[in-house]
C-alpha cells in the first residue's frame, strides 16, 4: 500500500502530516509513505529528519488581490499538477491526504486526474482555500475544530506528535526544568511564537522580565529562529531561559506551568492534549482563523485571549501575574485545557485512511470482474502511463 500526503509550507500543515505518517507507519510498517513539498517550505527540512520521502513539485503561491502575478498561475499550477501527478504514478499511491497550504492544491488536482481517492484534512475553524478545493472532491473530509465549514465534515481533531500526545507533564517535569536548567521549586512561563517566533510577544515580555522575576515566576523563552534580539537580564533572581529554537516541545510543555503564545490550531491543539493553560495571542493580520481556534479553549476555562494590540507589558502585569502566582486557578485552568483536548486524533485518522484503502482495493478487485470502478481505471491508466511516460520522483529521500 501507499500513501502521499500533501502538506507544505508551515509546521502548521506539516507537523500534523508527520504525525499521521507516524501512526500509519506504526499501523502497517510495510506501507510506503512519500510526502509532497516544495523548495520553499520547511517540509525541506522536517520531513527528511523524521526519515520520510520528500517529493519535490513547484510551488504555485496564490496572490491574495488583482496582481499582474496572476496571468502567471494558471501556467504555473499546470506545470505543478503535473508534477503531482508523476509523483502520484511512481509512487503507485492508493490514497492522497492533504492537509492545507500551496502542495495541497496541485495535490488534489492531481489525484482527482489520477483518480486516486482523496481525504482532507483542514485543523483551522476558517478552512484555506487548497482545502476549500479539495473537499470538492472527495467525501472523505476531517476537522481539527468542530464548527468548520466544509462540504462533509467531520470533527476529529488535529493529528499530534506520539511524544506529545502521549506526554505526561507532572511526571517528566523535573527532568524537563533541569534539562533546560531551570529550577524544580518556582513556576514556569512558557513563551513562544510558534516555529517563526512573534516579535511582540518577545518585546511586551522581555519588557516585563523584570516584574515576572520579582513575582518569582520562570521563564523559558523561545525567541524565535529568526529573533535578532540580544537579551540582557540581571543574573540574580529566577532562571530566565532563552532559545532560539527548541526541537523537544514536548520537555517545554512539560517544564512549564502556564504559556503565553499565538494561537495557531497547531499550538491549541497541543496545548489542549497535554493540559498546559495559555494566554492566547492570535496573529492581528490573516482571516481571524487563530482568534477562532482559541475561543473554545477561552470559553471552556483553559485559557484566555488578548489581542495583539493590547499585548503590552502592563497588560502582563496587571493581567497575567495574579494568574500565574495563583496555583490554584492555574491547575483548575490545566483542568479544563486538558478537558479540551485529543490525544488519539493520529492513530483514529490512520485507521480511516486505511479503511479507505482497503475498501479502494476491494473495489478494484470487484472490478477486475464487472465494469470496473474509479480506482481500477487509474491503477491501470495511471500506473501503465507513469511506465510509457518515464515518470520519475522529483524529491529526495532521507
Amino acid at each position: 500500500m501507499s500513501v502521499v500526503l500533501a502538506g507544505g509550507g508551515t509546521a502548521g500543515h506539516i507537523e500534523p502530516a508527520l504525525a499521521l505518517a507516524d501512526a500509519l507507519r506504526r499501523a502497517d510498517p510495510q506501507l510506503s509513505i512519500v510526502c509532497l513539498g516544495t523548495e520553499r517550505g520547511l517540509e525541506t527540512r522536517l520531513v527528511p529528519l523524521r526519515g520520510y520521502e520528500l517529493a519535490l513539485i513547484p510551488p504555485v503561491p496564490l496572490p491574495r488581490t488583482l496582481t499582474p502575478q496572476l496571468l502567471g498561475v494558471p501556467g504555473r499550477l499546470s506545470a505543478s499538477v503535473s508534477a503531482a501527478a508523476r509523483v502520484l504514478d511512481h509512487a503507485r499511491a492508493d490514497v492522497l491526504v492533504g492537509f492545507g497550504g500551496y502542495v495541497a492544491t496541485p495535490g488534489y488536482l492531481a489525484a482527482r486526474r489520477r483518480h486516486v481517492p482523496i481525504v482532507v484534512h483542514e485543523a483551522n475553524a476558517r478552512p484555506g482555500l487548497a482545502n476549500r478545493i479539495g473537499a470538492r472532491f472527495t467525501t472523505h473530509v476531517f476537522t481539527g475544530q468542530p464548527d468548520t465549514k466544509l462540504p462533509h465534515a467531520r470533527f476529529i481533531g488535529i493529528p499530534l506528535r506520539h511524544e506529545i500526545a502521549s506526554l505526561d507533564r507532572l511526571a517528566l517535569a523535573d527532568k524537563a526544568r533541569a534539562h533546560f536548567g531551570l529550577r524544580p521549586d518556582l513556576p514556569v512561563l512558557l513563551v513562544t511564537g510558534g516555529s517563526q517566533g512573534a516579535r511582540s510577544l518577545n518585546y511586551s515580555v522581555l519588557d516585563a522580565a523584570d516584574s515576572i522575576r520579582a513575582a518569582g515566576i520562570q521563564v523559558l523563552h523561545i525567541l524565535g529562529p529568526r529573533s535578532d534580539i540580544d537579551v540582557r537580564l540581571p543574573v540574580a533572581g529566577p532562571p530566565y531561559i532563552t532559545l532560539p529554537y527548541v526541537d523537544r516541545m514536548d520537555l517545554a510543555y512539560a517544564a512549564a506551568d502556564f504559556a503565553i503564545c499565538r494561537s495557531g490550531a497547531m499550538t491549541c491543539a497541543e496545548l489542549t492534549a497535554v493540559g498546559l493553560p495559555a494566554a492566547y495571542v492570535p496573529l492581528p493580520h490573516g482571516n481571524g482563523e487563530q482568534r477562532l481556534n482559541a475561543a473554545p479553549i477561552e470559553a471552556a476555562g483553559g485559557g484566555l485571549i488578548i489581542a495583539d494590540a493590547d499585548l503590552s507589558p502592563e497588560w502582563i502585569r496587571s493581567d497575567l501575574l495574579p494568574i500565574l502566582v495563583d496555583a490554584q486557578l492555574v491547575a483548575a485552568m490545566s483542568q479544563a485545557a486538558a478537558a479540551m483536548g485529543h490525544r488519539d486524533t493520529d492513530t483514529r485518522l490512520a485507521a480511516e485512511v486505511l479503511s479507505i484503502v482497503r475498501d479502494q482495493a476491494q473495489g478494484r478487485s470487484r472490478g477486475r470482474g464487472g465494469a470496473g470502478h474509479a480506482g481500477g481505471s487509474r491503477a491501470s491508466a495511471g500506473r501503465d502511463g507513469a511506465s510509457r511516460d518515464g515518470a520519475t520522483r522529483g524529491g529526495r529521500r532521507a
